[in-house]
């Protein structure tokens, strides 16, 4: 398996043999965590780096050599960068002394492949997913002129033909999200089993650690798409105020059998949160939780708040910001940083928020506030109206106003 080259440009592109990491030159951050915890060498940052297309890091010149990173060392508890001695003394337990290889591809290994496989199936089917209600135009003026001449059987006739299509895209979005629950439950069970930490997880199996930051990305782009599309509701919803009418008229109905009633009480239910992709991986992390009691939250928890560090770390860090060739790079480590804060915040008894927290909020707060205004207000309104936590006593009152 190849390592990862930061001048790779995809599968065309010439290959050079990297050198294999070793402890004095990481390839990766080395991530401090929270309450004293030692670095974390996590090649999940370079993968990230990798897996967005076309955010391969940036190859450097010819002739010259990337400065070295070994005694750089970034604080999780601000944004603050200093450089650091090395440590004295035999390494913490979660040290790791040699970070191995990472793929660009991050292909999975012998013992990844079930999981790995189950979940790429689902994957293949997001990017149409996302088309498809990038697409989605609605069938608004068919419904006005329906609602404004109701004795119109033609009107009538057509909003009903040009609604029932439409509906059946909606089934799709939402049976696709009843496919990316189960996927994301595979994951955190391969994640946090026993008896490797989170952070050995994340570096013995990249290729999942990198489906499961998929799964995140695309959470939050079809959240962000949904929000800003109010067809969505206003077409079911008519779809069921006509389905009704015919049902007490005994008309026979076209798309009943596409969407019967309890689908329909489903769906309604879905589509009438205002993040409903991450609300269902929300309830999906939380059933989780509280389905495997022998297995210690802080497996569930640890392996969130180490993946919101080390996207938080890559943005905010010079260093690593400046191998990113395109902005879709920076958006997706933004979109799975702010995805694990809102999952770490439903599992976590306190949340994300308080002290005890060992996701740095406010970096990673500064790091959305960072970007331009336009491009983070969706992931902004996340934090503040899809977290549970954020209104506790326990919330300081500078993060709460950092989110104002």
């Amino acid at each position: 398996m190849g390592v990862f080259l930061p001048g790779s440009r995809g599968p065309g592109a010439a290959r050079q043999v990297a050198p294999e990491p070793s402890a004095s030159r990481p390839l990766v951050p080395a991530i401090s965590g929270r309450a004293g915890a030692g670095p974390l060498l996590l090649p999940f940052a370079a993968a990230a780096v990798a897996c967005c297309r076309g955010g391969a890091a940036r190859e450097p010149a010819a002739g010259t050599r990337e400065p070295p990173t070994r005694k750089r060392r970034v604080c999780t508890a601000g944004s603050r960068r200093q450089l650091a001695r090395p440590p004295v003394g035999p390494p913490d337990r979660r040290t790791r002394t040699k970070s191995p290889a990472l793929a660009e591809d991050a292909q999975p290994t012998e013992s990844e492949k079930e999981i790995y496989n189950q979940v790429n199936v689902v994957l293949k089917d997001a990017e149409g997913i996302l088309e498809d209600l990038q697409s989605y135009r609605g069938a608004g003026h068919e419904i006005r002129e329906a609602i404004q001449h109701p004795a119109d059987e033609k009107l009538q006739e057509k909003a009903w033909g040009a609604v029932v299509p439409l509906v059946g895209k909606l089934k799709k979005f939402y049976e696709f999200s009843q496919r990316l629950e189960a996927a994301l439950r595979g994951l955190l069970g391969a994640l946090t089993s026993t008896p490797y930490s989170p952070t050995q997880h994340l570096e013995r199996e990249q290729a999942l650690a990198k489906q499961f930051a998929e799964i995140l990305h695309f959470t939050l782009r079809f959240d962000e798409l949904k929000m800003t599309n109010p067809a969505i509701q206003n077409d079911f919803s008519y779809y069921r105020r006509t389905l009704s009418r015919m049902r007490i008229n005994n008309v026979p109905a076209e798309g009943e059998n596409e969407v019967n009633n309890e689908l329909a009480n489903r769906m309604s239910l879905f589509y009438a949160e205002a993040t409903p992709m991450l609300k269902t991986l929300s309830d999906a992390t939380t059933k989780f939780v509280s389905e495997n009691k022998n297995l210690p939250i802080e497996n569930t928890t640890d392996c969130l708040s180490t993946m919101a560090s080390v996207c938080r770390v890559m943005l905010e860090t010079p260093e690593y910001r400046s191998r990113f060739t395109n902005e879709e790079t920076v958006s997706f480590c933004l979109r799975v940083m702010v995805g694990v804060i809102i999952l770490y915040d439903h599992v976590h008894p306190v949340g994300a928020f308080a002290k005890t927290s060992k996701i740095d909020m406010k970096g990673c707060i500064k790091v959305l506030k960072d970007q331009p205004p336009n491009s983070v207000e969706g992931l902004l309104n996340a934090l503040r109206y899809t977290t549970k936590h954020l209104n506790d006593e326990t919330t300081s009152k500078q993060i709460r106003s950092m989110l104002q």
